[in-house]
């Protein structure tokens, strides 16, 4: 067993779940910069390889989205299982999990008496909006492999691609027009994508 991927993936998790503000789906744009630019030697090379790649990733987040329950401890038990199995699964998720739940614990105490002060109310003021642009980052950065842009450019990746820009627009448009539930779309594409694309 590798120790020390264990403790570089459990560290790496930590940092992302530490300095994301937002929720679960806040903390993917950092995770994804963070996984995407980790590198480790696998054994048996001399190679130095990234973690996981942005295909990969947008794997990660799709099998998440799919399944119930938070989506962070998911996408780095995805990214930590490829590289070290079920410990390296357990390192990632307990380093999303366990220090920020700690921290959560411990603010309790204290959050209830500043919860109202200006100093905290400014700060959320500006942290909230800079989580809609991480977010807006994380679904720009994954369309680029999603629709294929960095080897074809956008046009013809978008040509080519209509049927997952229709897939796009018809899924942001039940959502914001409609109370349908996620899951029910999730479903819905794995099933299309089985019918249409196997």
């Amino acid at each position: 067993m590798n120790w020390r991927l264990l403790w570089e993936i459990f560290v790496l998790f930590t940092r992302v779940a530490m300095f994301s503000w937002g929720g679960g789906p806040a903390s993917l744009a950092l995770m994804q910069r963070e996984a995407t630019h980790a590198t480790w030697m696998p054994p048996g090379t001399t190679v130095l390889v990234p973690w996981i790649n942005s295909a990969e990733f947008a794997d990660a987040v799709a099998v998440g989205n799919a399944l119930p329950g938070p989506i962070a401890p998911q996408v780095s038990a995805y990214v930590g299982y490829k590289l070290a199995g079920t410990p390296g699964a357990i390192a990632a998720a307990t380093g999303t999990v366990v220090p920020t739940t700690l921290l959560m614990l411990i603010m309790v105490v204290f959050f209830f008496g500043v919860k109202d002060s200006p100093a905290v109310k400014s700060m959320l003021q500006a942290v909230r909006p800079l989580v809609v642009g991480l977010l807006i980052w994380t679904a720009y950065d994954m369309s680029l492999t999603v629709f294929g842009v960095k080897k074809l450019g956008w046009m013809a990746a978008l040509s080519g691609g209509w049927d997952k820009v229709l897939i796009v627009v018809a899924s942001f448009a039940l959502l914001t027009f409609t109370s349908v539930n996620p899951v029910v779309l999730v479903i819905a594409a794995a099933l299309l994508g089985f019918i249409v694309y196997r």
